[in-house]
């Protein structure tokens, strides 16, 4: 099983480094979902947020689209328009699907 996430996650970010745009990383636990936007020339972290601050009574799949929302909202704030989708070794469905939608209606390019 790690051999396969690991694989998944050397595809995913073989593409990315190709690209010299700021990246949008997603983690996923099972019970939070956080997201971050990078800039890799430096190793910083721009924006972050996190669904451990959002209201506990919507379900994990509305806490994603909120933090999809959010980061959103942040990073064009900070005057980010184009990023780099980082899904890490996660599967593009579910909660990260849900995410990367959110934050694309709310002014992120990717």
């Amino acid at each position: 099983m790690e051999k396969r996430r690991q694989k998944r996650q050397n595809r995913v970010r073989a593409g990315l480094k190709k690209q010299r745009k700021n990246r949008l990383l997603v983690f996923r636990s099972n019970r939070y979902i956080s997201a971050q936007v990078i800039d890799d020339a430096t190793g910083n972290t721009i924006v972050g947020t996190t669904d451990s601050v959002i209201d506990k009574k919507l379900n994990k799949t509305e806490r994603a689209v909120k933090v999809g929302e959010t980061i959103a909202k942040l990073a064009v704030k900070k005057g980010i328009e184009e990023v780099v989708f980082d899904r890490n070794f996660y599967k593009y469905h579910g909660r990260i699907k849900a995410l990367a939608e959110a934050a694309r209606q709310n002014g992120l390019k990717f």
